[in-house]
């Protein structure tokens, strides 16, 4: 029986939107495969059949086109290990794991070197495994943390780059002598020299262009580093043909390039430098996302307190977390009380009370008491780690306005390799007949001018940055897609329950005096009714002892009756207390006023006496009149759905400002509802707590669930809200318009620069250094301009 796996593979070598381009269409090729490959993030976001095809598999693949598939090195102490024996287990086990390229375990030093695929698995299920087979094993005590791998990258870049401009500095002197006749030392000026500086620049430094180059030819492809290649190389071959001719002819005054072919590297290395380190910036929201996660616990095992590393806490651990920690996985308090800051997850500012049985999140900080809990979520299945999966993933998708800019850098390269050539031919045939000189520089400006990299880039950075500042602000986009397509909304549809209103009743009034609220809230305190759990609530917060209940009976639909302290209580309905003849002088004005405002009133009689009126309502949000209006505001077609009856809807309604309402609709009628809209041609969002509204949430063009990330399934909705907070939906959309504008400016700058750059260069305007300088800018220009969204006002 097939069945399909769904795997992240992290991509090394890719220099452009064409190496993306390459790499998707290869492995889309394979059978049962479905990849996408984001040039931004580098990674393979690839679904496979493991009947067709395995990771080894796609990696063959990925390697034979030249590129590479990341991988990540651990060392591990093994104890335990006795002979030969344990050690070849050891690695037999561990080589057989999906995403394990190569484990060596050595018996001497009683330690494994273990290179395992980046993002297949972690180190902690290494670790597992070793256990499971008898032996421990943990991190190796004196390896230092390594560095991540971009940090890396990125000082490698840099040493290059500081190595070709010391090289390139000289011979950019000689250009002075070229375009302003500045005299310099005759030195500078000698063929030699200048060939001694540009050769470990052109073939030391560059040969990453060349490598590039001839893997992607070999593959049948073409890409940034062919342009680059191809340009130096006509330079750098035309200079050393050129100084040749000097030798046995000093009086030979050679047209030497070697400072066009040199300077163009060094700009290309300057501007991808600048490019990595912006790039870096844009998941800078996920790297704070990572940081909010704990790193370690105090556990008690064998009733002994220890600390441990947070991943080796297993769900059933009782943990101890103190004032001032952070609680370190998902679970559940079992001793002690506390409050707990949740801000980091729901935006909540106010600490929340926790008491035994409450739930607690992985990740949030206990503020004022010792507490005991039990871990029910760790590692990959805490809050926190799927909403850091949400933004992951986000930031890899695509965005369909990214489909054209794919399409048009994958055929790019080959067509400006065309140009150059015919800029050539144009050049030695009809503007300057027979002279070499002029037709090399026009076809080396355009070749060098042409990069497809910031067509690459103009999509996927602004989702990076866009989704990680939506995160920041408690919004998750499930995809590039969905980022995209909330921009293109008309109506919103808000659900009333949880939505606009708190989803927990409240005694909003009370007409009687504090005996009377006693008494009301010892009898109610029998019933599981919502209505008298918000009774029993409001009596608890105004400090009142509940008195001893003798008797308790519910009355089906009227309400329910008590005795206390031998006095008959009734708290109901009209028809309740007509029943049982209660003089209610004075209520009728009270009671259907409150009806009116959408309340449920119910009426207290004591001892054959009427003592009262309590009201009760789900409230609304402080907020929601405020997001309504900011809904508004952006165009938007603001609608109330709710199963509750007309008078209640229309009262709620009101109080935040919305004019359409769709009353006493059942919960399988409300995708039918969403359906109804769309048919009206309108793109439609459908706002829910997410679990009887699911059904509309899958129906609507975008379904947005609201509540805290314990609560709500992430997976259910294309964007979650964190903490029911109202105001973040004018928020998500501003966020998806001023992303999609962004994207466009890109690709406007992008399309524009390689639309004017390259008649600009075949008609011979531009000097291939400038080109180059263009070129890296253009790039450096596109990231940059999707790091503005950082600083959107929202």
């Amino acid at each position: 029986m097939s069945e399909t796996n769904h795997t992240t593979l992290a991509i090394t070598g890719m220099t452009c939107a064409a190496c993306s381009n390459r790499v998707e269409k290869v492995l889309n090729k394979m059978d049962g495969v479905d990849a996408q490959v984001n040039l931004t993030t580098e990674k393979a976001t690839v679904d496979y059949d493991t009947n067709k095809a395995s990771i080894e598999d796609l990696t063959k693949k990925i390697e034979a086109i030249g590129y590479g598939v990341q991988t990540e090195k651990a060392e591990f102490d093994i104890t335990g290990m006795t002979c030969a024996a344990c050690s070849s287990r050891i690695e037999k086990v561990l080589n057989k794991l999906d995403g394990v390229k190569n484990a060596s375990v050595n018996l001497t030093t009683e330690s494994a070197v273990i290179e395992y695929t980046t993002g297949l698995i972690e180190q902690q299920t290494l670790i597992e495994k070793i256990r499971n087979l008898g032996y421990d094993a943990k991190p190796k005590a004196e390896a230092e943390e390594s560095r991540s791998q971009k940090e890396k990258e990125l000082k490698r870049k840099k040493t290059k780059l500081i190595i070709s401009a010391v090289l390139s500095a000289p011979l950019l002197l000689t250009m002075l002598v070229h375009l302003f006749g500045i005299s310099l030392p005759s030195i500078l000026m000698n063929p030699w020299f200048q060939f001694a500086l540009a050769t470990p620049v052109q073939f030391i430094i560059g040969w990453q262009f060349y490598v590039g180059a001839y893997k992607n030819l070999k593959n049948g492809g073409a890409n940034m580093d062919v342009l680059v290649a191809l340009g130096t190389s006509a330079a750098y071959f035309y200079s050393l043909y050129e100084a040749g001719k000097t030798i046995g002819n000093p009086g030979y005054m050679p047209h030497l390039y070697f400072e066009t072919s040199a300077i163009l590297i060094t700009l290309i290395l300057f501007g991808k430098y600048l490019e990595a380190r912006a790039k870096s910036q844009t998941t800078n929201a996920l790297s704070k996302l990572l940081h909010l996660q704990a790193k370690e616990a105090r556990v008690i095992r064998d009733s002994k307190e220890m600390m441990i590393p947070v991943d080796e806490v297993k769900a059933g651990d009782h943990l101890l977390v103190k004032p001032g920690e952070k609680i370190p996985v998902d679970g559940i308090l079992v001793k002690g009380r506390t409050s707990v800051d949740e801000s980091m997850l729901t935006g909540e500012s106010i600490p929340i009370e926790k008491d035994t049985g409450a739930g607690l999140i992985g990740s949030t900080m206990n503020k004022n008491g010792s507490i005991e809990m039990e871990a029910t979520k760790v590692g990959k299945d805490t809050a926190l780690a799927s909403i850091i999966k949400v933004v992951e993933e986000a930031q890899g998708s695509k965005a369909p306005i990214q489909r054209l800019a794919d399409i048009i850098s994958g055929y790019f390269v080959p067509i400006v390799i065309g140009i150059a050539l015919v800029t050539f031919v144009i050049w030695i045939a009809f503007v300057e007949p027979g002279q070499f000189e002029p037709a090399l520089v026009a076809a080396i400006a355009v070749l060098v001018i042409a990069c497809p990299c910031a067509l690459g880039l103009a999509t996927p950075t602004s989702i990076m940055v866009g989704t990680g500042r939506a995160a920041e602000s408690g919004i998750l986009f499930k995809g590039g897609e969905h980022l995209e397509r909330t921009h293109q909304l008309e109506a919103i549809v808000l659900d009333k329950t949880g939505t606009i209103t708190k989803g927990k009743p409240e005694v909003t009034d009370f007409t009687g005096d504090t005996e009377a609220l006693q008494l009301l809230a010892s009898a109610e305190k029998g019933s599981e009714h919502p209505l008298a759990e918000a009774i029993v609530a409001h009596a608890a917060e105004n400090d009142l002892p509940f008195l001893d209940v003798d008797d308790f009976s519910a009355i089906p639909g009227h309400g329910i009756e008590a005795t206390i302290a031998g006095k008959p209580i009734l708290v109901g309905n009209r028809k309740l207390m007509h029943d049982r003849h209660i003089d209610m002088e004075g209520a009728e004005e009270a009671l259907t006023s409150y009806e009116m405002s959408g309340k449920t009133a119910m009426l207290l009689a004591v001892d054959g006496n009427y003592r009262g009126i309590v009201a009760v309502a789900d409230t609304i949000k402080e907020s929601a009149p405020e997001a309504i209006q900011q809904l508004k505001e952006l165009g938007m077609e603001v609608i109330m759905l709710t199963g509750d009856n007309e008078r209640t809807a229309q009262a709620i309604a009101n109080q935040v400002g919305i004019t359409q309402v769709i009353a006493e609709v059942l919960p399988e009628q409300k995708a039918d509802k969403v359906k109804e809209i769309q048919l009206q041609g309108k793109k439609v969002a459908m706002v829910g707590d997410g679990v009887n509204d699911a059904p509309a949430l899958v129906t609507a063009d975008i379904g947005i669930a609201i509540g805290t990330g314990t609560e709500v399934a992430i997976e259910a909705a294309d964007v979650t809200i964190l903490g029911g907070e109202l105001l973040l939906l004018p928020k998500a959309i501003k966020i998806s318009h001023s992303t999609i504008r962004n994207i466009r400016q890109n690709l406007f700058w992008a399309f524009g620069y390689n639309t004017a750059g390259i008649p600009v260069a075949a008609i011979g305007l531009l000097a291939p250094w400038i080109a180059g300088a263009a070129m890296a800018l253009s790039s450096v220009s596109v990231v940059a301009n999707a790091l503005r969204l950082k600083r959107a006002k929202l």
